[in-house]
């Protein structure tokens, strides 16, 4: 749909299509949904909406009626829900998306079964147990599944979890070598830099779906190297620290794969925006730390922009490349 909508652009763009048969042009190419499309999308819509619907239901209607409720009738409950969605996904004549659906629906279930088993029997067991045996439980299903959306909320409970047990913890195994407040930016960039890299193998070898996941993993591998980068910054001394060779390796690493292996401005444009943000952390702490006026602002503020425009002539630049 991308490549369509850019060509018809690039051939309107150059009077190659009269501005009066831009609209038949337009309908030809099946840019606009149809009547079909429209009615596949909201039943679609629908289909999703009510499993989630009933996997909450499930969990609130729980917790609201727990008083009420004993224990057998808490877990009969939750566990017929969830041999139901199981039953569904075992229906040889279930169609592809009402598996998914199903799938994620007891994705969700087991979830509130081990909530609702910590909760009755008091386990004393630490929040990222809870969320690291979820992960473990699902994944044969994710691994069946093969659904892009049911990866990324599993990975979604790895992070939580490294996040919790850091938190528990503070940093466990990760803080022997790092503080204990990085343990867990660390924990979360090697997860996310790690399914990122498996991702975008599978994407060109496999044909796997889903470009919005690899993204989505960019930015959560990112934004904590980013973030890591940024404490070093502003340390009370330039003391080595493994940030010092992760950074600069992992901007290398972006700009070669994303710009000559296969060109992605999205990632390019996350990388720009990672250096402007150090850079400029750089400055305040350098140049106009201690020295704050109007001037120092004025200058900081364009000495942004100016990394701004740069970073948005690059990118056009590298888009008019690949552009009919």
């Amino acid at each position: 749909m991308t490549t369509k909508r850019r060509d018809l652009v690039s051939l309107i763009e150059r009077g190659a299509i009269p501005p009066e048969q831009v609209a038949l042009a337009t309908e030809v190419v099946g840019l606009h949904p149809g009547p079909r499309a429209w009615a596949l999308l909201i039943d679609r819509l629908l289909l999703w909406l009510g499993g989630l619907a009933l996997a909450f239901g499930v969990l609130f209607f729980v917790a609201y009626n727990w008083a009420e409720m004993g224990r057998l009738s808490r877990f009969g409950l939750v566990q017929a829900a969830l041999l139901m969605a199981v039953g569904i996904v075992l229906w040889g004549r279930a169609s592809t998306m009402l598996v998914r659906v199903a799938l994620t629906a007891a994705f969700l279930l087991v979830g509130v079964l081990l909530a609702l088993f910590g909760q009755v029997y008091q386990t004393g067991a630490d929040p990222w147990q809870l969320f690291f045996l979820w992960a473990v439980l699902v994944l044969p299903w994710v691994w069946v599944a093969r659904f892009d959306v049911l990866w990324v909320a599993w990975l979604g409970l790895l992070n939580l979890a490294v996040w919790l047990y850091a938190s528990t913890w503070g940093g466990g195994i990760l803080g022997t070598m790092f503080t204990a407040s990085d343990a867990v930016l660390w924990g979360i960039v090697c997860i996310n830099i790690t399914a990122q890299v498996v991702w975008e193998w599978g994407a060109q070898q496999r044909d796997w779906p889903g470009r919005w996941a690899i993204c989505l993993l960019a930015l959560g591998g990112g934004v904590p190297m980013t973030l890591l980068m940024m404490e070093w910054v502003t340390g009370e001394s330039y003391v080595f620290a493994p940030i010092m060779v992760a950074y600069p390796v992992w901007l290398a690493a972006l700009y070669g794969v994303y710009r000559h292996w296969r060109l992605e401005l999205f990632m390019l444009a996350g990388g720009c925006v990672s250096v402007i943000t150090v850079v400029t952390l750089l400055l305040v702490r350098h140049v106009f730390w201690g020295s704050w006026h109007a001037e120092s602002l004025l200058l900081l503020a364009g000495a942004v922009f100016g990394m701004g425009a740069l970073a948005v002539a690059w990118l056009k630049r590298l888009n008019a490349e690949v552009a009919p």
